[in-house]
């Protein structure tokens, strides 16, 4: 039985370039399926797509994950494939892959991907997503070639990492950093509630965050519901890490935050707290 391809890229849908990969590996194994994981991250934005991956691929069915976020096409970086308990990773060698590999316990096998029968030929070098990387996934998951065949081994620990950010706890504060904005401009950072119980804070607490000079005082809770209309709060998102919302609005927007942006978490220092439609600092 075929397995599942999981297929996620920066190719936006406004061209054709999506609907190409799907064409390839149907031609080459019609009974495999695709679910399309998501293809509107920022362009060459290889560590908010690898969060992505890393947070999606505990919901996937097992099978291949074709990830292509590579602004690096065309140059000397590999083209890799990584096998692991839950299946094979497929992608370029850039970071991307990295953090779900380590999520489905690691890679016993990886190989670099340059077996010129299972490619198709073409003059340019900048759509390796459909050149090479599609017809790797196809005849994976299809069962039509192992992992050996793609390409020689190459020592697992060779893999690029991606380098994450790690919570700062200094001077009885937590520093973290934004890792990502959704649609709903509710801001994921790298603070997990264990960090904020190090502070002495529980949720139904007042939390005060720090953006640059300016902080603001929003309120630990579990659910927008739990806060007024246009209030801002924090809340253990679904992926298990502390967010920035704000109910009915937009967290970024209102805040000014975006992906790498360094927020401080602080006990309250006293006074009420703020409501984020006056955008009051709290200072």
């Amino acid at each position: 039985m075929a397995a599942t391809v999981s297929f996620l890229s920066d190719f936006g849908r406004v061209d054709e370039f999506v609907g190409v990969v799907h064409g390839v590996i149907a031609r080459i194994a019609p009974e495999v399926r695709v679910i399309d994981v998501g293809h509107d991250f920022p362009r060459g934005d290889v560590r908010t797509a690898a969060l992505a991956l890393l947070r999606a691929v505990q919901y996937l069915p097992e099978g291949v994950a074709l990830a292509v976020v590579d602004p690096g096409v065309g140059t000397m970086r590999r083209a890799i494939c990584a096998r692991t308990p839950w299946g094979h990773f497929i992608g370029p060698d850039n970071g991307l892959l990295a953090p779900a590999v380590a999520m489905v316990g690691g890679a016993d096998a990886v190989v670099s991907i340059e077996n010129p029968e299972l490619r198709l030929p073409a003059e340019g070098a900048t759509f390796q997503g459909r050149d090479l990387f599609a017809p790797a996934a196809a005849v994976i998951a299809s069962g039509q070639a192992t992992i050996g065949e793609l390409g020689p081994a190459m020592p697992p620990n060779e893999v690029t990492p991606l380098m994450l950010p790690l919570v700062d706890h200094r001077n009885g504060d937590a520093v973290g950093e934004v890792l990502w904005v959704d649609h709903f401009g509710n801001a994921q950072t790298n603070v997990a509630p264990a960090d904020l119980t190090m502070l002495g804070l529980s949720p139904g607490d007042d939390v005060t965050i720090h953006i640059g000079a300016v902080g603001y005082r929003l309120r630990w809770v579990a659910a927008y519901g739990d806060v007024a209309e246009g209030d801002g709060l924090l809340h253990v998102d679904s992926y298990g890490q502390i967010a920035i919302a704000v109910r009915g609005g937009r967290a970024d927007e209102r805040l000014n935050l975006a992906a790498n942006i360094a927020i401080t978490f602080a006990r309250p220092a006293g006074g009420n707290r703020i409501q984020i439609q006056g955008v009051k600092p709290d200072v």
